[in-house]
C-alpha cells in the first residue's frame, strides 16, 4: 500500500500525519492485526543510540524528582537505562553514576542513620519523612562510619520522653554480614538471626548497606528479572544530562572519568548554535562516548542535529504533564506528531529517537514506538516510585511524593534554568510547574507490568518486534484513526458510579 492513502478500514501513517492538525497520543488510535503468535514472542529489544542497545525500551527522565542513582540503577537492572539529572553540583552528578553503577539489589544503599547522642524525637521525625521506622546508630550518624547499635519501633513505643538519647534505647546485640556477602548469602543469615534488619558492614566494622526482611519478602513477589543493560565492563549502563555552558565542559570530564555510559545534551530546544557546539566539543574530546541531542520535533531539527554528530535524538517540546512551554511560549508539538515526523526522517539516516514526555500509560508506550520511536523516556510515570528522588509525604489521606518540571522556578532555582535561558539571561519564566504525584510502589514492579501490557499491544497489531511494527506503519499495514472527543470518552472507564482503577 503506498504511504500516505486510504487503507482497508483506517488510513496510513502518512496520510493521518499530513492533515496539518497536530496529535497528541490520545488523538489516535490504531487498528488491530491479526494474531497468529502468543505475548511471549514480542520482543521489544531497541536501540537507545547508534552504538547502545537495550532489551527494554524505557528511560528515566533527568529530572531531579526522578532520576538520581537508585532510579537509574533499577532502570538497568530492568533492562532500559537512567539517564542522572544534572540540577546538582559536577562533583555530586559523578558521584551518582558511580554509585549508580556499584548499587546492588535487594540492600537499602542509604539506611537512616543517627549518632548515641541524637534522640528519640529525631527518629520519629525521620519515620514521618522517609517511612522508616528503623534506625542505625554510628559513631558520626553517618554511613560509612562504625555501627555501634539500631534502634526499632520496639526501642521506642512506650518511652514517653521523646527527648530520650539513643544510647539509652539503642540495641547492641547485632547480627551483621559481610560486603562481601552476596544477596543469597546475606538473605540466609537474615533469615537465620529472625531479626527484621541485617546491616552490611566492611571487616572494620563500617557500615555500608542494609537488609530489610520486608524488603526482602517484597522482592519475592516481584517479576523475575531479564538481562541487565551492561557496558563492555559488565558494569550497568547509566546516563547523564549535561547542559551547553562552558562550565559543562568540566561537568562532562567528570562523568568521563566516572564511568557514565551515555550524555544527554538537555535543552527544551536542542537546534541552536549553543547544542551544536557543544555536542562538537563532546564528539571530539569524548569519540566513544554516545551523545543524544535534543529536544526537537520537527524533521528539520533533526536533520540539524544529526548532521553535527548526534548519536540519537530526544523529541518532544511541552508535551510533559508538568510542562507549559506551550502554553506560555506558544511553541511545541503534539508528542504524536512529533514522534511521526522526526522519526520518518531519522530512521533515513539510522538515527535512533527517543520519544521524551506525554507517556501516561502503557497505550501511550505502544502509540511511541509504533509511530516511530526506538524507546520512550519518562517522568510522571516514574515520579512517586520507591527509586526516585524525595520523601514520601501524606496529604489528605494519600501517601505521595514531589514531582517538578525542570522548567519550574523551584527547580530553576537550584540551577536547571541552564536548560531554559542563556547564560546572560536576568529573568526566570518558568516553563513548568511543581506539584505531587501518588506512591506508585517500585519500579521493579512498575516496568515489567507495564512491558507485559506493551508486548499484548503488539500482539493485537499483529508485529513481533518494534522495527516490524515501524515497517508495517511506513508500508500501511498498520492502519490508523483519529478519535473524536467521544471515542477518547468511549475508550476510557465510563458510566460507573464508582471504580478502583488497578494497572496490576
Amino acid at each position: 500500500m503506498e504511504n500516505g492513502g486510504v487503507g482497508v478500514d483506517g488510513f496510513t501513517g502518512g496520510m493521518i500525519m499530513q492533515q496539518g492538525y497536530s496529535y497528541t497520543y490520545d488523538d489516535i488510535i490504531l487498528l488491530p492485526g491479526y494474531i497468529d503468535f502468543p505475548t511471549e514472542e514480542v520482543d521489544l529489544s531497541t536501540h537507545l543510540t547508534k552504538n547502545i542497545t537495550l532489551r527494554t525500551p524505557c528511560v528515566s527522565s533527568p529530572m531531579d524528582t526522578v532520576t538520581e542513582s537508585q532510579m537509574a540503577a533499577a532502570m538497568a537492572l530492568q533492562g532500559g537505562i537512567g539517564i542522572v539529572h544534572y540540577n546538582m553540583r559536577p562533583e555530586e552528578q559523578a558521584y551518582h553514576v558511580r554509585r549508580a553503577k556499584n548499587l546492588r539489589l535487594g540492600f537499602v544503599p542509604e539506611p537512616a542513620c543517627l549518632k548515641p547522642s541524637d534522640t528519640i524525637a529525631q527518629v520519629d521525625q525521620i519515620k514521618l519523612n522517609r517511612g522508616f521506622s528503623s534506625v542505625l546508630i554510628t559513631e558520626n550518624g553517618q554511613i560509612g562510619s562504625k555501627l555501634l547499635g539500631i534502634v526499632t519501633s520496639r526501642d521506642t513505643d512506650f518511652i514517653t520522653d521523646r527527648f530520650t538519647e539513643l544510647r539509652e534505647v539503642m540495641s547492641t546485640d547485632l547480627v551483621t554480614a559481610s560486603i562481601d556477602s552476596s544477596y543469597e548469602e546475606s538473605l540466609k543469615v537474615l533469615i537465620s538471626s529472625k531479626k527484621s534488619l541485617l546491616p552490611i558492614v566492611r571487616e572494620n566494622g563500617e557500615v555500608v548497606e542494609l537488609m530489610c526482611r520486608t524488603d526482602a519478602q517484597a522482592q519475592q513477589s516481584y517479576p523475575p528479572l531479564g538481562a541487565s543493560s551492561l557496558d563492555r565492563d559488565g558494569k550497568i549502563l547509566v546516563g547523564a544530562a549535561i547542559g551547553t555552558r562552558e562550565s559543562d565542559k568540566l561537568r562532562l570530564r567528570m562523568l568521563a572519568e566516572a564511568g557514565v555510559n551515555v550524555v544527554v545534551l538537555d535543552s527544551s530546544q536542542g537546534d541552536s548554535i549553543y547544542q551544536r557546539q557543544m555536542l562538537a566539543f563532546s564528539k571530539k574530546a569524548y569519540p566513544e562516548l554516545d551523545i543524544i541531542a535534543g529536544n526537537v520535533v520537527t524533521s528539520y531539527q533533526a536533520r540539524n542535529l544529526i548532521e553535527a554528530g548526534a548519536d540519537a535524538l530526544r523529541v518532544g517540546m511541552g508535551s510533559g504533564s508538568i510542562c507549559t512551554t506551550q502554553e506560555v511560549c506558544a511553541v511545541g508539538r503534539g508528542q504524536a506528531t512529533a514522534v511521526y515526523k522526526t522519526a520518518s526522517l531519522a530512521k533515513q539516516m539510522n538515527i535512533p529517537v527517543i520519544a521524551d514526555g506525554g507517556i501516561a500509560n502503557s497505550g501511550h508506550i505502544v502509540k511511541a514506538l509504533v509511530l516511530g520511536a526506538s524507546t520512550v523516556m519518562m517522568g510522571s510515570f516514574l515520579a512517586g516510585t520507591t527509586e526516585a528522588p524525595g520523601d514520601y509525604f501524606y496529604q489528605n489521606g494519600q501517601r505521595l511524593k514531589k514531582y517538578r518540571g525542570m522548567g519550574s522556578l523551584e527547580a530553576m532555582a537550584k540551577g536547571s534554568d541552564t536548560r531554559y535561558l542563556g547564560d546572560k539571561s536576568r529573568l526566570k519564566i518558568a516553563q513548568g510547574v511543581s506539584g505531587a504525584v501518588a506512591d506508585k510502589g517500585s519500579v521493579m514492579k512498575l516496568i515489567p507490568y507495564t512491558m507485559h501490557a506493551v508486548r499484548q499491544g503488539f500482539q493485537d497489531l499483529g508485529v513481533k518486534t518494534i522495527a516490524a511494527a515501524q515497517d508495517a506503519v511506513a508500508q500501511g499495514r498498520i492502519e490508523l484513526e483519529v478519535r473524536t472527543g467521544a471515542a477518547q470518552v468511549e475508550g476510557g472507564i465510563h458510566h460507573l458510579v464508582s471504580y478502583e482503577k488497578k494497572a496490576f
